[in-house]
């Protein structure tokens, strides 16, 4: 009988009203996205404060940060509690998929410097220029690997800069990091690769209620998906290989 796979979701962010109507909460967003049939999820809500015990970090094959409104590079006890616990997992060589916030939690958990998105922020269905000589052919990717890839982006903050040993696999015109990976075990996307066309839509007109964003902002990432769509297929299929360390069959 093979072991029944376990992964952590570490949730950054409450789940909205809207998302909690629709799918039930984030939870649910991230394991339709990221799991396969038979295997076991569990959500820790670390932006209240509720994180595994170090001694149970072992059973678990992989682990997922995901976004938040929160900035990566402050100190509120939670985020430094994150990242005692990211370290650690680091560490102990568990393969850790970090998205927007959690990709820069990684990047500053090992020595990079994140910050205030020096080219502003960003919200948008936008395209990714994969570096190519960065990626083993038959690594996660697969045998054939795209020049782009269209994500979603929803971020104010950025890696400004790297890691020692990390790689960037991706950039765009905004932003010089919009995905990286340090050795086999970590893994970090900019850009929202669960996200769709509603829940970008719902946080657009959020955001926009409470003031964060004008108008002209929000018409123009909710344009930007105007007959176009996320890669999300391909994403997912890249995260999925990533974290249960397959090698896709071309």
């Amino acid at each position: 009988m093979v072991d029944q796979k376990k992964f952590a979701l570490f949730l950054a962010t409450p789940d909205s009203e809207f998302v909690k109507k629709a799918y039930g909460g984030y939870h649910n967003v991230f394991v339709e996205t990221f799991g396969d049939e038979g295997e076991q999820w569990d959500s820790f809500r670390v932006v209240e404060g509720e994180f595994p015990d170090e001694k149970d970090l072992e059973k678990y094959d992989g682990f997922v940060i995901s976004g938040s409104s929160h900035d990566s590079f402050e100190n509120d006890e939670w985020i430094l509690k994150l990242c005692e616990i990211v370290k650690k997992l680091d560490e102990m060589k568990k393969k850790v998929l970090g998205i927007c916030f959690g990709h820069q939690i990684i990047a500053r958990v090992r020595g990079g410097t994140v910050g205030r998105a020096r080219k502003g922020p960003e919200l948008t269905l936008g395209k990714i220029t994969i570096v190519k000589d960065a990626i083993t052919p038959g690594s996660y990717f697969g045998d054939e690997i795209p020049d782009s890839i269209s994500i979603i982006k929803l971020h104010q903050d950025e890696v400004l800069v790297l890691p020692e040993g990390a790689k960037v696999l991706a950039y765009s015109d905004k932003y010089e990091v919009e995905m990286f990976s340090i050795e086999d075990h970590l893994f970090c996307i900019q850009g929202h690769p669960e996200y769709n066309k509603e829940i970008l839509f719902e946080i657009v007109d959020r955001v926009l209620r409470l003031g964060f964003i004008k108008q002209e902002m929000a018409d123009v990432a909710k344009a930007s998906m105007d007959n176009k769509g996320a890669d999300r297929k391909l994403l997912e299929t890249i995260c999925k290989n990533f974290l249960k360390g397959r090698v896709p069959a071309n």
